[in-house]
């Protein structure tokens, strides 16, 4: 059963915007693992620990911009009522992007049209652009999947990225 508005806070429903029982549940469970005072809340700096935990990708930036909304100072405990639309936020980022958007980005850099890119080119991309990945992660990430002239062929890159 999903639930559209089932969630009560102090006396007033709040919308779970799809989620269904068993979601909720797993997200309460998930959330309850990091709260060590038992008071149902969480330090605002664990924000991003909990939505990784639960699957979720967010970058930090996406976090830190959570946080400083909904807690400007630093200093406040958020309650699972309250992640719980953070929570639908960021999964629905996630949903945003797809495969075609993914290897439609890294086409910019097949040079020949061939479907491949040059790790070192793609290796440079990771480290310096956006999101910044540092070496070991790259290096994580690139392991194996370049051929033998170090090309990379992109959109099997990116469906084997998207699988985890």
């Amino acid at each position: 059963m999903l639930r559209q508005n089932s969630l009560a806070l102090n006396g007033f429903w709040i919308l779970t915007s799809g989620f269904s029982d068993v979601e909720i549940s797993d997200y309460k469970e998930a959330f309850s693992l990091f709260d060590k005072k038992g008071d149902g809340k969480i330090d605002s700096a664990q924000l991003g620990d909990v939505l990784r935990a639960l699957g979720m990708n967010p970058t930090q930036a996406e976090v830190n911009k959570v946080v400083k909304e909904v807690d400007p100072n630093g200093v406040k405990r958020i309650t699972f009522e309250e992640f719980l639309p953070i929570l639908q936020s960021s999964r629905q980022k996630r949903e945003q992007g797809s495969l075609d958007d993914f290897v439609e980005g890294l086409r910019v850099f097949d040079k020949d049209g061939n479907g491949t890119i040059n790790s070192a080119e793609l290796r440079h991309v990771l480290t310096s652009l956006g999101e910044k990945l540092s070496d070991e992660e790259v290096e994580q990430l690139l392991n194996g999947v370049d051929d033998s002239q170090g090309m990379i062929n992109y959109e099997d890159f990116v469906k084997l990225v998207m699988a985890g």
